[in-house]
């Protein structure tokens, strides 16, 4: 975790890239995502490590809070 008190700077900002995003809006839109699908849309580890998506006891992946919370803030 980074500490801002330690060097006097913030942590730096997720920026999803273009194909991030737009994988984060076809789960908000409802797409299923398994492994196969994740694997064909080059599902980006960074958005799970971030909390943006998350894998589901089905084993598929799943929007979550903080993805639905990016895409509100990236399409303002």
């Amino acid at each position: 975790m980074h500490d801002e008190s330690v060097t006097g700077t913030r942590p730096h900002a997720f920026e999803a890239t273009l194909d991030e995003m737009t994988l984060l809006k076809h789960l908000e839109m409802g797409a299923v995502l398994g492994v196969p699908q994740a694997l064909r849309h080059h599902l980006s580890d960074r958005l799970v490590t971030a909390g943006y998506i998350a894998k589901t006891e089905q084993g598929l992946y799943a929007l979550t809070d903080a993805g639905r919370a990016l895409i509100r803030r990236r399409g303002s």
